[in-house]
């Protein structure tokens, strides 16, 4: 069998006819009919049949949405910025390039989330703490599932903090009906090669209103100020999507509900090949208004043998030896040497998923006879 990866990108067909388009035209640079196309796409999709106003500008990656939203929001050196800690580091990292301090809020067990509850205790101690509020809250929607975005939109707007919602894992997830990222002020969308759907590289930010995507477009392009010649005062960012890479996304959306709906059959087969093992748990949807893309099935061990510090990391060799990607749930932010120094409010939850939880393959090109493989060498392995 050849190897199984977690999750790889699935072209559509219709991305060289855009590419093509892009050549035939010489717009083979950021900007350019291809990228304002995928963001109308993005925006028809987002918005619902039109039962919400957002606009979407189309960047170089994910992590310069973040970037930009905090920007947006006016954070800068001395602000603080609420961060859920169990998440990629993308996440945290740009609150950094603000010269701001990240502060860590771990999860809650039903979706693995930021727990609204400890938001809260996290915002009243910076303020009796600091004096002041926190700048911006970023939840994010780990491996596709959906925060408990009402419990924290009426926490941020109790306290007046806007969101910057972290969304890049949860393209076409849903909560009570609306996409993930159309939540709060600002919200993240990506798409990296090993993403739901992808432009080999790439993401977007999805803005409230024209004003916004206008301002957002002058710092994506370097902050050049409306003069016949090159004056900048501001700084800006050369973070524009390019043409061809737009071309790709334009032909993902395609097919982008095929891709979902995939995903979620995976983690469905999942659910029966392992509902036997009382030892395996497969994160499923909590709650009946939650919507997930499944963008990565996970799992967690509940025997006390396949932990991180036990039999967890042989594990993930064994399954590599036999052709199958692996990889452990993400290591918490308030873990990370590089963040040791942060303030985080835990409550070991997101410790104990990243010492017992795995990501499974999940993507395009995993169907039944490799999800057949997959759980049969997991249970081997036990």
């Amino acid at each position: 069998m050849d190897r199984i990866y977690l999750c790889l990108a699935h072209m559509s067909g219709n991305e060289m006819q855009y590419i093509q388009e892009a050549f035939d035209t010489n717009w083979v640079v950021p900007l350019g009919p291809n990228v304002d196309a995928f963001e109308k796409d993005l925006e028809n999709y987002v918005n619902g049949k039109g039962v919400l106003n957002k606009r979407v500008v189309a960047l170089s990656a994910g992590t310069a949405a973040i970037h930009l939203g905090l920007i947006m929001l006016g954070v800068g050196k001395g602000d603080e910025v609420i961060c859920q800690s169990f998440t990629f580091a993308a996440s945290a990292n740009p609150i950094t390039y603000q010269g701001a301090t990240p502060v860590f809020v771990d999860s809650e067990p039903d979706t693995y989330n930021m727990d609204p509850q400890l938001l809260e205790e996290a915002i009243k101690d910076r303020i009796q703490k600091t004096g002041k509020k926190p700048k911006a809250i970023i939840p994010v929607c780990l491996y596709g599932m959906p925060p408990k975005m009402d419990e924290i939109m009426e926490i941020a707007n109790r306290y007046e903090i806007p969101v910057l919602e972290d969304a890049a894992e949860g393209f076409g997830s849903k909560y009570k009906g609306q996409i993930c990222g159309t939540f709060g002020e600002f919200g993240v969308m990506s798409f990296n090669g090993n993403k739901l759907i992808t432009t080999s590289g790439g993401g977007a930010l999805i803005c409230s209103n024209e004003e916004a995507k206008k301002r957002v477009m002058f710092y994506a392009t370097q902050a050049r100020e409306p003069y016949p010649y090159y004056q900048h005062e501001q700084i800006g960012y050369n973070y524009r999507m390019s043409n061809i890479c737009a071309g790709i996304g334009r032909g993902q959306m395609t097919i982008v509900d095929e891709h979902i709906g995939h995903h979620r059959w995976v983690h469905e087969q999942y659910v029966a090949k392992l509902a036997g093992i009382k030892s395996v748990v497969v994160h499923s949807v909590p709650e009946d208004d939650m919507e997930p893309n499944y963008w990565l099935s996970t799992i967690r061990f509940e025997n006390g043998k396949h932990t991180i510090d036990g039999d967890l990391l042989p594990l993930i060799g064994k399954l590599s030896d036999a052709g199958i990607e692996t990889r452990p749930l993400w290591k918490p932010m308030h873990l990370q040497p590089v963040y040791k120094d942060a303030p985080a409010y835990v409550n070991g939850v997101s410790e104990h998923l990243f010492s017992c939880g795995l990501c499974l393959p999940s993507g395009p090109f995993v169907g039944t006879r490799e999800i057949n493989y997959i759980t049969n060498n997991i249970i081997e392995n036990l």
